[in-house]
């Protein structure tokens, strides 16, 4: 048995977006010590249930991420369902409405320059060869022949309102999962070939 496994890593617009949200929310009860990014000076009126909405946002946006074409099905989400964030997550008002778009802008303004997507995606360059490595080993070891392309879907923090484990031929990982707990990473990752 040869090696065939293949991976692919992105860093979702979407659920970066949720950790952009998550940390505002979190940071809003928060000494400015804890605070995570981004700082959003205004208060936000969050949504009464919004760590339960955030959960099954989070949970049906990876689901629908990790199923056919993730990066375009993510891009589309991102543009053309903009709306679904905030209706989900904030209190439906003129004035938030003004502080989500400004959010919304915010997050697209910095992702799409060098220090968002592509500075989180390269982030983790030096630690992926070892990882492929070990997990392609750790595999060929277990007799576990890759039937598709392991879809990686990286985030700049962890989530820490939603569970992000992983599925089959899916993963949502943090960049510190690469940098600091790369360790448990192989055996992490080979629960998604089960």
């Amino acid at each position: 048995m040869g090696n065939s496994l293949l991976i692919t890593i992105s860093a979702s617009y979407n659920l970066n977006f949720l950790i952009y949200i998550q940390n505002i929310y979190l940071n809003q009860n928060q000494s400015e010590k804890e605070c995570k990014y981004p700082f959003f000076p205004s208060k936000i009126a969050f949504n009464e249930e919004f760590e339960l909405n955030y959960k099954d946002l989070w949970d049906e946006i990876a689901e629908r991420i990790s199923i056919s074409k993730p990066q375009s099905n993510d891009m589309r989400i991102f543009y053309e369902e903009k709306d679904l964030f905030y209706q989900r997550l904030f209190v439906i008002d003129l004035e938030n409405l003004k502080k989500y778009a400004e959010i919304y802008k915010s997050f697209q303004v910095w992702w799409e320059s060098i220090a968002g997507q592509l500075s989180v995606e390269r982030s983790i360059d030096n630690n992926v060869q070892e990882i492929y490595n070990q997990l392609a080993i750790s595999l060929m070891k277990s007799e576990i022949e890759p039937q598709k392309t392991l879809n990686i879907s990286l985030v700049y923090e962890e989530c820490l309102l939603a569970k992000t484990e992983v599925s089959s031929y899916f993963a949502v990982l943090a960049i510190r999962d690469f940098i600091l707990d790369y360790k448990k990473l192989v055996p992490k990752l080979q629960g998604c070939f089960y």
